[in-house]
């Protein structure tokens, strides 16, 4: 009956129910009422406005208007003074947090912002490196993966280039060998001048952009809609070490590639049959190098002419008897020879 009368009678003895406000009135006014007039509203008995006759148990007598109305003032009252109380334990607690925080040394500069920072959005991406642009004094370091630079690739951050320039920041860029074809970037280098340094390598890593070694930006996901701001010493001073020991390994721009000592084999084929050697499916050789899978398989398709090679697998072993499995060899060792081309049928 009291769960009934909480579902159909959610209210207090400070407002009663319509039902409930006719029997009550009624057993006040008449000193009692029949239990079963009290059925419909059990509301009544839950607040004790209503109780058994202990004279005869099928009557129920009302509790007194002064004293529900001593109960509900009672009541108030206790509510306003626990009211009070958790106020000021709250102003208390204000004040203490207050006090903490004024003994709390200030962190490193605000501007630094947080160690790691999203951004979702070209827009974003854009205005965080404006600002990081901004505030570069000193060293810009850059990966550019991918193949030849398109001429709105190189546009897009040209204005941040020239401004860096024009306050005499220095500027080393990574690229792969492939970029070397593109005449855009050519002139981007070019209109540049001294303030930008090039290098290349077979392969980089995904791009990579460090402002005077305190904030890297790097790509959130595949599309590059989305980038890591990151500030974080330790992070950023990880990146730097990574793009130094790239740029060791990069040969200048302005430099030839090194010959491969094997007649016919250009660097970029060498490149390509060292990681088929690794077991890598044309696409991902072609992602790495930056150039098309069209090219790479233009290229293999020389390499096998060159070695002598009818099969992939056949490929694969003159490959590794021709010594392009490795690394490329240096300047001082002497040129490989291509292995017997006299006969071409798999083995």
């Amino acid at each position: 009956m009291a769960g009934h009368g909480a579902d159909e009678h959610p209210h207090g003895a400070d407002r009663l129910c319509e039902a409930g406000d006719r029997v009550y009135s009624r057993a006040v006014r008449r000193g009692r009422v029949p239990r079963r007039d009290a059925e419909p509203v059990p509301c009544l008995l839950e607040l004790a406005l209503l109780h058994p006759d202990p004279d005869d148990m099928d009557w129920l007598v009302p509790t007194s208007p002064q004293e529900v109305m001593t109960r509900l003032l009672r009541g108030m009252y206790d509510e306003v003074s626990a009211s009070r109380r958790r106020v000021g334990s709250a102003v208390a607690a204000v004040e203490w947090y207050a006090g903490l925080g004024d003994r709390v040394r200030p962190a490193a500069p605000a501007a630094e912002g947080p160690a790691i920072r999203v951004l979702d959005g070209l827009a974003r991406i854009q205005a965080a490196m404006d600002e990081a642009t901004q505030a570069c004094t000193n060293e810009v370091l850059t990966v550019q993966p991918g193949g030849i630079r398109r001429e709105a690739e190189l546009s897009e951050g040209l204005h941040r280039a020239l401004a860096l320039r024009g306050r005499g920041v220095r500027m080393r860029d990574l690229y792969t060998h492939v970029a070397r074809h593109g005449q855009g970037l050519l002139n981007y280098l070019e209109l540049m001048g001294d303030a930008v340094e090039a290098r290349t390598l077979d392969e980089v890593i995904d791009r990579l952009i460090l402002f005077d070694r305190t904030v890297a930006f790097i790509p959130a996901n595949s599309d590059r809609t989305m980038a890591l701001e990151l500030r974080h010493p330790a992070i950023v001073e990880y990146l730097v070490t990574v793009f130094e020991r790239l740029w060791r390994l990069a040969i200048p721009l302005t430099a030839p590639l090194p010959d491969t000592g094997i007649e016919g084999i250009s660097h970029r084929e060498q490149s390509i049959a060292a990681l088929l050697a690794e077991g890598h499916q044309d696409a991902v050789i072609a992602e790495r190098l930056g150039i098309s899978v069209r090219t790479c398989r233009a290229h293999i398709a020389r390499l096998s002419e060159t070695l002598g090679a009818a099969s992939r697998t056949q490929l694969g072993v003159r490959i590794a008897q021709a010594g392009l499995d490795g690394p490329p060899p240096s300047a001082a060792s002497p040129p490989l020879s291509v292995p017997d081309q006299g006969s071409r049928t798999a083995r």
